[in-house]
């Protein structure tokens, strides 16, 4: 049977989410296409705030690895948006010249962020909070400038100014109505929100009207209507999205706010459909990730359907909110203002900082407000959504007191399976607890994985555990967490499998021990990559399919699709042969823009992944593995030979240390560095590793991180001699390398184990000398891998020429 084709413009949320309720109710009847202007795989932009605010990884909010699209044969262009749409015809054209045609066309475009068109807005340092690119932006900038001003004092604006505060920056709201997110909230809440933030480090600038941003090639402050101005290295807005529809415009569409569809998503034109935040259904556009999902399944079920469909499609949703920044918890939904023939349910507590209003009209909950405990959010969007007449309920009841809500039953077990617990993906108690007893579950990211409950925002998540617990009979905080979704078994469950069933390769791991997914996720497979070679450091041969795109290729992929290059100088020492090499590669290849490193190496941004190999060639140096999880750079002062306060040779010591551990694989990058003295110019003291000169001796820092989860390292030891500093490295970084869990740095990993914990390991003399002697093992093995790919013909053509590179990312 020949198979339609459906084409996505749009690697977003909302898209992708249509594609998995279409695979889910056919999955043989489709061959899809995706183009996507971004040059990821789909994300979970909802949890960019999480990023920024360093609580999760760019790795961890990925919804959709590469390796979904591949297995559900889904052809994927990332960075590679369609510009043209010829409807006639049925036929897509992208920007990079790919013509697609189509049975089934949906826009999925999003919306672009809303930048005021002040004077001066056009600066450098000046950005939206939208994307990947916006959130990394933000970070770089952090390193360099410390004041910050975010024009919007909404739901995104705030979030990005908790992200700003931890890394380090001033940070400055500007909102022009006297009260916070006053689309979400009524006065009272909005006040208690901005005397919470306040006590975090905010500031905020109230009825502010914002008339220009001044300074030269870049943003250097904010001037006000009323003749005052704030300094700013960098100005975040915030203030509001648009329906990206200019494709649907040119294409023929019928557009007002944005791209106008049925109830089945249908557009103006036959076989185009639209979803997400570039469609408006019945004068509303919707901004949240719940009423896309909803919209999703509509369209899903209508493009499925062999006959036309006799149910109603999608009618439309309750719109509500929810944000925690920090520990302040806050839901508001649907019409939560004041009206002429509403009435009010409130609950002020000024010694707890909680606020309640509940909004009746008709004898029905049609809005509600909740800060700082919202605990009542699933029942009381439950009662808005059926329209649930309270008539004969107690008013009081709807809102308990605290004593009250300490003595009856747990929110989530009162709730009947009907009520909805994960409102972004809709699914109810009822849906949950069926996983659980069907198939077994035991912990968040196994109901997650099956049920789709907490994967969006994780707002959830508390009542998700919640009923784990009254579920299984267990905490679920104190359940072991598993690799992944894929399986239940934890990190050093599958670590103890690979060594007792003697398991060699990727696949076999997951068939041996039960996955549950053929061919795993983004998660496992990179993770069983590096157990395995941990276990047979001289044997085993990497599955370059199991590795991060930026390992396989060996060099950073960049926003734009193009890679960047770090050679090998140990100790950030170079030399003039080294610097002219460097020189005629950034002009042989125009190489856009060289950056001298944080680690104190050059970086050639803006490589062709075609010219890698040739770059390499050119270059003759070896990798800087700034792309690996493995050792990084060994930073280092000048030290005893040039500096009047240095009292050892740090330069000598770094580059012994760097090239002993070059290249070794590690649970997550390793950052070292020896500084000479305590004034510790080479920032020994946020390293994993650092290493300070003293009067006579050595002084060794672990589990240091200059990052967004910046941490001081600890003092462990004073050793007197260089091998000694070796001695203790090497067991050092093996206790790490055999204990820690993938992607765990050292930081995290000396919290959750505890330093006196390690030092009593590396304490034991026959512990170390094993430790020691592991190390060596691993490091004998040791090859460059830029070489590697040089002397690999098959390698160069299999990875290196141009086409889409579908891999882990």
């Amino acid at each position: 049977m020949l198979k339609q084709k459906i084409i996505l413009i749009g690697n977003g949320m909302a898209g992708i989410r249509t594609l998995e309720e279409i695979i889910k109710k056919d999955p043989h009847k489709f061959e899809i296409t995706v183009f996507g202007e971004e040059p990821h795989p789909n994300y979970n932009r909802i949890l960019l705030s999480s990023v920024l605010q360093g609580d999760a990884s760019i790795e961890s909010i990925v919804l959709n690895s590469y390796e979904w699209y591949a297995e559900n044969q889904i052809e994927l262009f990332t960075g590679d948006p369609v510009v043209k749409v010829d409807t006639t015809a049925q036929k897509v054209t992208s920007q990079n010249g790919i013509s697609r045609s189509y049975d089934h066309l949906i826009f999925a475009t999003g919306s672009n962020p809303f930048m005021l068109p002040l004077p001066g807005a056009d600066k450098e340092g000046v950005i939206a909070f939208r994307n990947i690119q916006d959130c990394e932006t933000m970070i770089d900038t952090a390193k360099n400038y410390k004041k910050a001003a975010v024009i919007g004092g909404g739901l995104l604006g705030l979030e990005a100014a908790r992200g700003l505060l931890n890394l380090n920056m001033e940070v400055e709201v500007i909102h022009i109505a006297d009260y916070l997110m006053e689309r979400q909230l009524d006065d009272q809440a909005g006040k208690m929100l901005k005397e919470e933030l306040e006590k975090q480090g905010m500031t905020f600038r109230l009825n502010a009207h914002t008339e220009r941003l001044t300074g030269k090639k870049r943003v250097d402050g904010v001037r006000f209507k009323d003749g005052s101005q704030l300094d700013a290295d960098l100005v975040v807005m915030a203030v509001g999205i648009k329906p990206n529809v200019s494709l649907a415009k040119d294409s023929g569409l019928e557009v007002n706010r944005a791209i106008i569809v049925n109830d089945y998503m249908q557009t103006s034109v036959k076989n185009v459909y639209a979803v997400g935040e570039c469609a408006e259904h019945a004068g509303v556009v919707y901004g949240l990730v719940a009423p896309l999902y909803e919209q999703g399944k509509a369209l899903a079920e209508h493009v499925c359907a062999d006959e036309p469909l006799s149910k109603p499609g999608y009618q439309g949703s309750i719109v509500y909110t929810q944000l925690k920044v920090s520990g302040v918890d806050v839901f508001s939904a649907g019409r939560f203002q004041d009206g002429e023939h509403t009435k009010s349910i409130r609950v002020h507590d000024e010694f707890e900082g909680i606020f309640k209003k509940v909004v009746v009209e008709d004898n029905k909950v049609i809005g509600a407000v909740l800060f700082g405990d919202t605990s009542d959010s699933p029942r009381l969007l439950t009662m808005m959504r059926n329209e649930q007449d309270i008539s004969k309920m107690s008013k009081v009841a709807i809102l308990p007191s605290e004593n009250e809500s300490d003595e009856r039953e747990s929110v989530v077990v009162a709730m009947a399976d009907s009520e909805t617990i994960c409102g972004c993906n809709g699914v109810t108690k009822g849906d949950i607890v069926k996983a659980i007893n069907d198939q077994g579950l035991t912990t968040v990211d196994q109901v997650k994985a099956c049920t789709n409950a907490s994967r969006s925002c994780g707002g959830c998540k508390p009542l998700v555990a919640e009923l784990l617990t009254h579920a299984t009979g267990e905490e679920a905080t104190n359940q072991k967490e598993p690799i992944c979704g894929c399986t239940d078994l934890s990190h050093e469950e599958v670590t103890a499998e690979i060594k007792d069933k003697g398991l060699n390769y990727v696949r076999e791991v997951m068939n041996v021990l039960g996955w549950s997914t053929e061919n795993g996720c983004s998660k496992c497979r990179p993770a069983l990559n590096y157990y395995l070679g941990l276990n047979q450091p001289i044997e085993y041969k990497d599955d370059s399919t199991s590795k991060f795109v930026n390992e396989r290729l060996h060099a950073n992929i960049q926003n734009d699709g193009t890679f960047s290059v770090v050679p090998r100088m140990y100790g950030g020492v170079t030399n003039p042969d080294q610097l002219r090499k460097i020189a005629d590669v950034a002009d042989k290849y125009n190489v856009p823009l060289l950056k001298v490193t944080g680690g104190q190496r050059i970086d050639l941004l803006g490589i062709a992944k075609e010219d890698l190999p040739k770059v390499w060639t050119d270059l003759g140096m070896r990798s800087g593995y700034a792309y690996g999880k493995s050792i990084r750079t060994v930073k280092t002062c000048v030290g005893e030979s040039f500096c009047r306060f240095g009292t050892q040779d740090s330069i000598g010591l770094g580059i012994q240390i760097e090239k002993k551990y070059e290249g070794l694989s590690t649970p997550h990058k390793v950052k070292m560095a020896v500084s000479a003295c305590p004034r510790n110019c080479a920032e020994s003291g946020i390293k994993d590793i650092g290493v300070v000169g003293v009067e006579g001796a050595w002084e060794i820092y672990v589990g240091g991180n200059g990052g967004v989860d910046l941490r001081g390292g600890d003092l462990f030891a004073k050793v007197a001699t260089d091998q000694e500093v070796i001695d203790f490295i090497s067991s050092f970084l093996q206790f790490y390398r055999e204990d820690a869990r993938y992607l765990e740095r050292t930081s995290h990993w000396v919290e959750r184990v505890g330093l006196d914990h390690i030092k009593k390991v590396l304490a034991d003399d026959e512990t170390r000398t094993q430790l020691i002697e592991r190390v060596e093992l691993a490091l004998s093995g040791q090859q460059d891998p830029w070489n590697e790919v040089l002397e690999s013909k098959d390698k160069q053509a299999t990875l290196y020429e141009k086409k889409e590179v579908e891999v882990i990312n």
